[in-house]
């Protein structure tokens, strides 16, 4: 086992119970006070100086080694999801309707065994700026960081985050250039049409029926509309009309989620449900009401970042537990607006695989259900605490790696496309 790997795993004990601790007490979008309060104090303790409430509750640590001219910034997020609990563990939410869903309490508890670990032992030169981020679960909170001056009050010349995935052995790293994640925006379709007896539809306007040809037309935008060797995804979520078996309604509402993994191909994805949702209104007598509500980008990671993250990778852990070059995803990801400012990358770490699946199915020991076979916003999922060795032990080696005395600073990169904090005031779940 690598010297580091082998460290962090036996320090590792702590900060499972951290993460367990965290898990107990789930906290939503910019609710999360109780453990942006937790992370605050570790780091303070640690000797960090600590800027608490960027973006309302989030927290960033900086600490500062020789005179070195580069500077870092690790993210890791924080909040948990309006889920009810249902994996039998003995750490389970003790609040009823939240949970840790999709194992941000593992994704603090790795950042934060690997910050105790730098600030005890870190041999690097630089700038080390640690982003403990609200609200990634469909409120922005990377926006709203940004929108409070994160990378000008912590420039960074490379961001770095990481997520779990069910399905993918444990502890494996995923990583891959270029588009990762998908964009994710959402519309709320209402059409105005004149109701009246369902015996007597000639003297109405249906609603229902245009809803239902609509839905339908929504199918081509990908079928035909969308390069084949390009992906987008177009998804009629809710259709809600009427109440009476006998009665035409005057209004339909449909509820529309859009996904692309190319900015083009959102651009396109929009202009064509725009148009087809006027037409065939129009051709049914009705009006049309379109609320669009732009949700996260599609996330891109930059090609040197992401050679370095790989190389990290493999030195850690061996080419055999390495993905260089993984799948794209369909999962979306409000880092994506912080690698729109700042390059960098971001990668998946494998949550394990159920036992039918070929996986370990692993009970943790204890005796225990079968955990970390669900996939993330199950409430059967479980964060794997294996991973926590594993994660910090990268993070340390990727920060002693950009931050060695070798390497000479970079010019922070902004490339800010415009968008404003205000672009996600109502965005929906990624």
């Amino acid at each position: 086992m690598n010297t580091l790997l082998a460290t962090m795993t036996d320090q590792a004990p702590e900060f499972v119970q951290l993460r367990r601790d965290i898990h107990r007490h789930p906290e939503l979008a910019f609710d999360e006070h109780r453990t942006a309060a937790l992370v605050a104090e570790r780091l303070q303790a640690w000797g960090y100086e600590v800027t608490r409430g960027l973006g309302g509750t989030g927290v960033v640590g900086r600490l500062v080694r020789g005179t070195g001219g580069r500077r870092l910034g690790l993210r890791a997020d924080m909040d948990a999801l309006p889920v009810q609990e249902d994996n039998g563990t003995a750490w389970a939410s003790s609040r009823p309707g939240l949970m840790h869903a999709c194992g941000h309490d593992g994704h603090t508890a790795m950042l934060l065994a690997a910050a105790h670990r730098l600030a005890r032992d870190g041999r690097f030169s630089g700038t080390l700026h640690l982003i403990f981020q609200p609200a990634e679960e469909g409120g922005g909170g990377a926006l709203r960081m940004m929108a409070d001056g994160l990378f000008e009050r912590f420039p960074c010349d490379a961001v770095f985050a990481m997520h779990n995935m069910p399905g993918v052995p444990q502890g494996r790293l995923v990583l891959r250039d270029g588009a990762m994640l998908a964009s994710s925006d959402y519309a709320t379709v209402t059409l105005h049409g004149k109701g009246g007896h369902g015996g007597l539809p000639q003297h109405t306007a249906d609603p229902i029926v245009a809803a239902a040809s609509l839905v339908m037309a929504l199918q081509t935008v990908v079928g035909r509309n969308v390069d084949p060797l390009q992906a987008a995804v177009v998804t009629v979520g809710a259709l809600q009309a009427g109440e009476a078996n006998n009665v035409i309604p005057a209004q339909a509402r449909l509820e529309l989620s859009m996904r692309a993994l190319d900015r083009g191909v959102r651009q396109l994805v929009e202009q064509r449900v725009r148009a087809l949702v006027q037409a065939q209104a129009e051709g049914f007598g009705l009006r049309a009401e379109i609320d669009w509500r732009p949700g996260y980008a599609v996330l891109v990671n930059s090609p040197a970042e992401t050679a370095l993250a790989r190389e990290v990778a493999i030195e850690l852990l061996g080419a055999e537990r390495v993905t260089a070059h993984g799948p794209q995803l369909t999962g979306s990801e409000d880092f994506a607006f912080m690698l729109e400012r700042v390059p960098g990358s971001y990668l998946m770490i494998g949550n394990g695989r159920a036992a039918e699946e070929g996986g370990e199915g692993d009970d943790g020991g204890d005796g225990a259900p079968l955990r970390c076979t669900c996939m993330v916003h199950h409430p059967g999922y479980d964060f794997n605490d294996d991973n926590v060795a594993v994660g910090s032990a990268y993070w340390v080696a990727l920060a002693e790696r950009f931050l060695s005395a070798a390497q000479p600073p970079l010019g922070m990169n902004s490339t800010a496309t415009g968008r404003s904090a205000s672009a996600l005031s109502s965005a929906s779940p990624s």
